[in-house]
């Protein structure tokens, strides 16, 4: 009879422990989907149609993180303005934005990249500024993560091959993007061009769409802070990023159009 109810009490306690174990699971998936960081954002609808549908416009650092700094000249609020700039001009041709933040306040990198997991079918662009360790570095360069990471970070922690079958995985449309963006850039503000390069910056590793982060220029170089104070410069930078965005878009358009033209009429 003792051994019989030692036997009901372990059965129970294994009950017990599965029940846990499901709550948790449940806890933890309803955290996931429904769980919205805390981030000052501004976002607003396309009008016209196309392969994706907004671009989140990530100004770099911000609040008590001033980033790189040159005198007066705070890398956070460059980053701002030529963010703010890019908003601007992609609202003009109809394209939705969001900005992972408006003024100077703190957004954490987990943040930046959450609210943009959240928004489905959009592309990515953080903006920043260097700081090399010698003085004559000078230039634009954008980078773009070798591979990304397509699960979230919480769930890789618990489901390792998940991470590493992601990594798996050529990053070939955040190239393509990091490629059109940096070619703008060199065309219009005619910097040194310093190409495109690999990097797993947390922003655009840890982003599930294409994601690129742009360097404008060095603030420890004389040169480079010259003529990024002038607004004109800045005007031509912001357009620059716009126009790789946009031109990144008519590639997408034009493969969607010649899979359309190529695929096989289904007979009924």
């Amino acid at each position: 009879m003792f051994r019989q109810l030692l036997a009901k009490v372990g059965l129970l306690r294994n009950l017990i422990a599965w029940l846990g174990l499901v709550l948790m699971i449940a806890s933890f998936v309803f955290w996931q989907v429904g769980f919205e960081p805390a981030i000052i954002r501004s976002q607003r609808h396309a009008r016209v149609p196309g392969p994706f549908g907004l671009v989140v416009l990530d100004a770099g650092h911000g609040g008590q993180d001033s980033g790189a700094m040159c005198g007066g000249v705070l890398e956070k609020d460059l980053t701002l303005d030529i963010a703010q700039r890019v908003d601007r001009l992609l609202q003009a041709q109809g394209i939705a934005t969001l900005m992972t933040r408006i003024g100077d306040t703190y957004v954490s990198l987990n943040d930046r990249a959450a609210v943009t997991n959240r928004s489905p079918n959009c592309v990515f662009v953080s903006i920043h500024f260097n700081e090399g360790n010698k003085n004559n570095a000078a230039g634009v360069e954008t980078y773009y993560a070798e591979h990304q990471v397509t699960t979230p970070p919480a769930i890789n922690s618990w489901l390792p091959f998940l991470q590493r079958a992601s990594l798996e995985i050529p990053n070939t449309e955040s190239q393509g993007l990091a490629g059109l963006i940096q070619e703008a850039l060199v065309a219009r503000t005619q910097a040194t061009d310093r190409g495109t390069k690999t990097a797993n910056f947390f922003v655009i590793a840890n982003v599930h769409h294409p994601a690129v982060l742009v360097e404008g220029g060095f603030l420890n170089n004389k040169e480079d802070v010259a003529k990024l104070m002038s607004w004109d410069y800045r005007e031509q930078m912001a357009a620059a990023i716009s126009e790789g965005i946009l031109r990144y878009r008519e590639v997408l358009q034009q493969r969607q159009a010649t899979l359309a033209e190529t695929a096989p009429v289904r007979s009924e």
